[in-house]
């Protein structure tokens, strides 16, 4: 097995720290970036780096590839607030957006170059099951439907140089980050696994299983596609 060096955003922390340890068991370098860099069990090279500031990011990601000769990038970080459409707030819109987005761009910026030279790369965009639409997720589902645009968008301007796009949405997974919003036990629990026709969360090892397919070379011929793992919501309700 070629042993692989990928960058991972929101690496320390469920869907992210699970395709890290993954990654790493397998015999590849894992470069997170994360809030904070003082996770001593990290398993890789972890690096402080936060995403809501554009220079700063920019700063750490041309350190990186001064520094690693990267393979691919896992864009996996995200941020949600929830509010119904009637509370929206302009200026939550906007930073909801732009935190969401503009590290995509700059991680596949960053490591394109590298990417081109060696004629092989992954870019793998964790989006969401929301993106097909959810209620209080105005700004989140706008973000995650243009990381799948990105996906497609990018898998056809790069078809032709072994570099390779795709997205995975995970349905309702048992995340730090859904738990800070839908607490075990409550209504909104409930409701997310009324939707689920396999009545259960996803668990980010799950996610990190197919993430690290799409990594591989035997995802090669796979791009511009966007992979719901999230036990068949996205196909509807099964039956009563």
């Amino acid at each position: 097995m070629t042993q692989r060096t990928f960058l991972v955003t929101g690496a320390t922390k469920g869907i992210g720290r699970a395709v890290a340890n993954r990654l790493a068991r397998s015999g590849h370098h894992v470069v997170g970036l994360a809030r904070g860099a003082d996770d001593p069990n990290f398993p890789g090279t972890l690096v402080a780096a936060d995403l809501s500031d554009r220079q700063a990011t920019g700063r750490v990601l041309a350190e990186l590839v001064s520094r690693f000769s990267f393979d691919g990038v896992v864009n996996n970080f995200g941020y949600v607030k929830l509010a119904n459409i009637g509370e929206v707030d302009l200026d939550e819109l906007e930073f909801s957006m732009r935190l969401n987005l503009v590290p995509t761009v700059q991680t596949v910026q960053a490591l394109l170059p590298q990417m081109r030279a060696k004629g092989w790369g992954r870019v793998v965009n964790v989006t969401s099951l929301v993106a097909l639409g959810m209620t209080q997720r105005t700004a989140y589902a706008a973000a995650k439907s243009a990381m799948n645009s990105f996906t497609r968008t990018w898998g056809l301007e790069l078809a032709e140089t072994g570099i390779t796009v795709n997205s995975v949405a995970p349905g309702p997974t048992e995340t730090e980050l859904f738990r800070q919003n839908t607490p075990e036990g409550s209504a909104a629990e409930a409701r997310f696994l009324s939707l689920v026709p396999m009545r259960r969360l996803g668990k980010p090892e799950e996610l990190a299983a197919t993430i690290a397919f799409l990594l591989s070379d035997d995802a090669a011929y796979i791009t511009g596609q966007t992979l719901y793992v999230d036990g068949g919501a996205s196909i509807g309700k099964a039956a009563a």
